[in-house]
């Protein structure tokens, strides 16, 4: 099994067995707002963005129709709608967001 595939089921299984026991958040699924100067990269959202990607566990500072929040990606989703995180009135479309694995997920434990 290749190690995207790897970490890709450890972490279904440990939203699985997580949801069996505890009640699973919001953070807990898509991460958590952070401080922008904590971000190592600014991502500049336009009106032909349609997806942006990032990794797990990344601090991103995004800027959208002139405002700017920043994100720590270190919830369990792979991928969702940036518009449920974005401040109201930064975006008036979608846009997805697609988060990686990082080195860690992908190492060989």
């Amino acid at each position: 099994m290749n190690p995207l595939a790897q970490a890709a089921a450890a972490l279904i299984f440990s939203a699985a067995s997580l949801a069996a026991s505890a009640t699973v958040t919001d953070a807990d699924m898509l991460g958590k707002a952070a401080q922008t100067a904590a971000a190592a990269r600014t991502l500049i959202i336009t009106p032909k963005t349609r997806w942006i990607t990032v990794e797990r566990g990344e601090i991103v500072k995004i800027v959208a129709n002139g405002q700017e929040f920043a994100w720590a990606f270190n919830g369990m989703s792979s991928s969702f709608i940036l518009n449920r995180i974005a401040p109201a009135g930064s975006l008036n479309r979608d846009v997805k967001v697609y988060v990686w694995p990082n080195a860690e997920d992908l190492a060989d434990k």
